[in-house]
């Protein structure tokens, strides 16, 4: 009786030794690093890290150890100061071409390494970093692209040779004005054929007549839904053009999304790039006007007024040559000719055919870039952003001679608006402004505290549960207490293997799992001390209090993981987490007191002559 066989024996070797393997890398301190990854130009080689090995050491700086990984390279510090002075360096030379971010990087052994066993991540409460809420406009997304519609609608009312009075997208919709009641229902047949995904509406006011557009709720839907996306897409862009390691971007609600960024130690600039919805557009000037008219309120139609950086007015035309949704790659760097900062900027196919064709047309003609941003400059009474959009005129230079695909922009006023600027157009647009609801940095040292608070709260949970064991259930407590330390180190290897994040709310879910792991050999031993004072042998009560105590230990716990797999289902972040190591520590608790207590106990007591059992 009480004999385990040969194979159930060596599951639990196995386990402990496969547990164990897995959780030592976490024992193993973190170095100072930097992550280089190219940003879509270079490939890094070996060539390219003995560059950026060069280029370092010139400085002073000693390098750790240097790793060419699949599509990064990582370089090792033995200091925060030699890190920081690497990146700077770096960043100062190779800004245009490569990411360049701080990290820490497990300092594991290689033979570990390429058994795959690596350190848990450490989330953003425990490693530091900055967590932002975003709200997405959706209703900017909406009256976008009802802008879109406008323009497309005139072109059609044009070519149809309908005459309107006016037509401009607004809120509810298109709204086009018509002084005959018959080139109204011409426009709507016209219209009706050509957009038949939307929705018309016909109406009389005196003496106009109006048709209005407007989208379906399918429409309205789909739009909101491609916004969000969209806007997940360019942040994820813009996050990996910061050079930020293992960034947490997805999805919250219908509207909102979360952005996490471990490690990060200037959240201004993170702010200013996520929030920045700069692009750049290229517009003849109007020479045939004059500016005087213009500033005395007599704006030519199909001409604008913008201003230069200077203050000097300037009368450009309203068609867009091309605007950044036709840049797919732009990077910073110095004019050759006066040594000014520049962008330097490439199109796609439609963009660089436009561009081509327009130049090719004006040559000798001035043409201008303007730069547009959405700059926030303060809240409101109710804590709202206060959004001013800026439209300023950079740079005016003739064209002297066609060009379509790469050209350079000047006129920008620093290197770091030449490199923002880059950063942005390289990440792409916003398909819909964006706010920044909720905010919270957590500095490098308040995550150490929060590592040592909840190691702190495991050590003292498990000396007092142990402490209990060993008295209450004396050998078998011990057992227990076994059990449970090794119920800890499963927990870290599992979670090492997935690469699961370890938080905060994870650390209480492991000190709960501490509290809870004990329960399943509660029960056993309790049904072993009935059994005994039933009259029952030793060896029949150890057997009958594992084979009764099963049923009652699987319902138990059964429950507390459906509420694990519900709080990790609806659950955010924080909640995940918890959930995530609570779900692991019952299944893990479960193999260590049942099969993990009973395999030891069999050892001790099976198959002997046992007159009195210590519990």
């Amino acid at each position: 009786m009480n004999h385990y066989p040969l194979w159930k024996n060596m599951l639990v070797v196995a386990a402990i030794i496969f547990a164990a393997l897995y959780a030592l890398p976490n024992l193993f301190g973190q170095d100072p690093s930097i992550e280089i990854s190219s940003s879509g130009k270079s490939e890094i080689t070996q060539g390219s890290l003995t560059q950026f090995t060069s280029l370092i050491e010139g400085d002073g700086v000693t390098i750790k150890r240097t790793d060419l990984l699949e599509d990064r390279a990582l370089m090792r510090f033995n200091s925060n100061e030699d890190q920081l002075k690497a990146k700077e360096r770096l960043e100062s030379v190779l800004a245009s071409e490569y990411n360049v971010a701080l990290n820490l990087a497990a300092d594991v052994p290689g033979w570990l390494s390429s058994l795959g066993a690596e350190p848990m991540n450490l989330g953003l409460d425990l490693r530091g970093g900055i967590h932002v809420l975003i709200d997405v406009d959706m209703d900017s997304a909406i009256e976008k692209a009802l802008e879109g519609y406008e323009g497309d609608i005139r072109t059609l009312l044009r070519e149809a040779k309908l005459r309107y009075t006016s037509v401009k997208a607004g809120e509810n919709g298109v709204l086009i004005r018509f002084k005959d009641e018959e080139q109204r229902d011409q426009a709507e047949l016209k219209v009706g054929n050509e957009f038949r995904q939307l929705k018309l509406f016909t109406d009389d006011d005196g003496a106009n007549f109006t048709l209005t557009v407007n989208l379906t709720e399918a429409d309205r839907r789909a739009i909101s839904k491609f916004a969000l996306e969209q806007n997940i897409t360019t942040l994820r862009n813009r996050v990996n053009a910061l050079g930020v390691s293992e960034p947490v971007i997805q999805q919250q609600g219908d509207r909102r999304i979360v952005v996490q960024l471990p490690g990060v130690q200037d959240p201004g600039r993170v702010k200013d790039i996520l929030g920045a919805t700069a692009t750049l557009e290229y517009r003849l000037a109007d020479t045939k006007h004059s500016v005087a008219d213009a500033l005395e309120g007599r704006i030519p139609v199909g001409s604008k007024l913008y201003y230069e950086r200077n203050g000097q007015p300037i009368l450009l035309k309203r068609s867009v040559i091309v605007t950044g949704d036709n840049i797919t790659d732009a990077s910073s760097g110095l004019d050759q000719q006066n040594g000014t900062p520049a962008v330097f900027v490439n199109l796609d196919g439609k963009g660089a055919k436009r561009m081509r064709k327009v130049t090719t047309d004006n040559v000798g003609q001035p043409m201008a870039v303007v730069f547009i941003e959405n700059r926030i400059e303060g809240r409101d009474a109710e804590g709202k952003p206060i959004k001013r959009k800026v439209e300023e005129v950079i740079s005016v230079a003739n064209i002297r001679e066609p060009f379509g695909r790469r050209f350079q922009t000047t006129g920008l006023d620093s290197t770091e608006e030449a490199r923002n600027t880059a950063l942005l157009l390289r990440a792409g647009a916003l398909a819909a402004p964006i706010d920044i609801v909720e905010e919270r940095t957590v500095g490098p040292s308040l995550g150490q505290d929060n590592i040592d608070q909840g190691f702190r709260s495991v050590v003292i949970g498990l000396i007092l549960v142990m402490i209990f064991m060993g008295i209450y259930y004396r050998l078998f407590g011990l057992l227990a207490n076994v059990a449970l330390m090794f119920n800890l180190v499963m927990i870290v290897a599992v979670l090492s293997l997935l690469q699961a994040t370890l938080t905060l709310p994870g650390i209480a879910g492991i000190v709960l799992t501490v509290g809870m792991a004990v329960d399943a050999n509660v029960l056993i031993f309790e049904r072993i001390r009935e059994e005994i004072r039933a009259g029952s042998t030793p060896q029949a009560s150890i057997h009958a209090g594992y084979e009764k105590a099963f049923s009652t230990i699987v319902d138990a716990n059964i429950t507390t993981l459906i509420a694990a797999v519900l709080l990790f289902s609806f659950g955010n972040g924080p909640v995940k987490g918890f959930a995530v190591t609570l779900f692991i520590g019952i299944l893990t608790s479960m193999f260590t007191a049942i099969i993990g207590t009973r395999s030891v106990v069999n050892l001790i007591y099976g198959g002997k002559r046992v007159t009195k059992l210590s519990i």
